[in-house]
């Protein structure tokens, strides 16, 4: 009697099991239909300007749309790289990604795709196919229709580079995440404004900054690391970040060394405190990467305008102070 019981529930595990793997196989890369956005890439100059300061600068495209690390650590120095993507991106135990060609060549960039799949792609975190990718790493689903329109013609306005980049490479665990994880579904309900908040010193401009462009809020809050979900306050700092040894190597760095992100609310232990006026602020961000391990995307940020610059700080210091206590920001495990 006791064989046929133990045998019965290892029949129900196999099938529990097995209903699962089918599951996640038949969903991990579901499509979704969602309709493009009702927007039109302009040609006139000063609208591609407007894009290549976002792209170049606060939005960080430039940085991690590279082929190697010798041109992410170029471009993050100011290099003008084109955008043709293949940096690798190891997230275990998830699997890898591989940063897209942005150029517009039309077999292996974006000359491929619709405006309208462009446009979806950055207000929905929807891939051309339908699928959808990890949403905490492109947060524009928020961003202005006039910003959104100036990366997509300033992106349309670059030399096409043929660059055939790798597909994603997920794990099982990765696909699993995918099925369950919001960060990896679709954002079927954006609000974003018409107008971004004008480039002016302001506390309306540091959010949409900080929120819809530059990302601040995506690492300076704890996540899981397996679904990115926040786990702490935002701005709060704490979000940690494996060793990337092949970047931490070129650039002298130790390999096994962890990051966090620092708490960036207006706490006395903050590192926010740390500047007591805008213009430390400033003065630290032109002086852009001395820890040369650091996974922050220094360069764009020291090329941003003095007024955007201003915007962030009096918006982060206009949060309530958070007392969270982000951990060591350097350490191994």
């Amino acid at each position: 009697m006791l064989k046929k019981i133990i045998f019965g529930i290892l029949i129900l595990l196999i099938v529990i099991i097995g209903g699962i793997v089918v599951y996640v196989q038949l969903n991990w890369n579901k499509t979704y239909d969602i309709p493009y956005p009702d927007l039109q890439v302009s040609i006139d100059s000063t609208v591609i300007e407007r894009g290549k300061y976002l792209v170049h600068g606060p939005a960080h495209c430039s940085n991690c749309h590279v082929s190697t690390i010798a041109e992410f650590i170029a471009a993050d120095a100011g290099e003008n790289i084109p955008l043709k993507g293949g940096v690798e991106f190891p997230f275990p135990p998830l699997g890898v990604m591989y940063t897209k060609n942005l150029t517009p060549d039309p077999t292996t960039g974006i000359g491929r795709y619709s405006d309208g799949q462009l446009f979806r792609m950055m207000r929905h975190v929807l891939k051309p196919d339908g699928t959808a990718t990890l949403s905490v790493l492109m947060p524009f689903w928020d961003m202005a229709d006039e910003d959104l329109i100036a990366v997509v013609s300033y992106l349309r306005s670059q030399a096409p580079v043929k660059n055939e980049v790798r597909q994603n490479e997920w794990t099982f665990i990765g696909k699993v995440v995918r099925v369950i994880a919001p960060a990896f579904h679709p954002i079927e309900k954006p609000s974003p404004p018409k107008s971004a908040p004008p480039m002016a010193a302001t506390i309306e401009r540091g959010e949409y900054l900080s929120r819809y462009v530059a990302n601040c809020v995506g690492c300076h809050t704890n996540r899981d690391l397996n679904t990115f979900e926040p786990i702490g306050p935002e701005y709060g700092g704490g979000m940690e970040f494996e060793p990337w040894p092949e970047f931490a190597l070129a650039v002298g760095g130790d390999p096994e060394v962890w990051m966090r992100t620092p708490n960036i609310t207006p706490h006395p232990n903050s590192a926010l405190s740390k500047f007591k006026t805008v213009d430390e602020w400033k003065e630290r961000f032109r002086q852009g990467r001395l820890i040369n391990i650091s996974q922050m995307h220094w360069g764009p940020f020291s090329r941003m305008t003095d007024e955007d610059l201003e915007a962030l700080y009096l918006y982060l210091t206009s949060l309530p102070p958070s007392d969270y206590d982000a951990g060591e920001l350097m350490f191994k495990k």
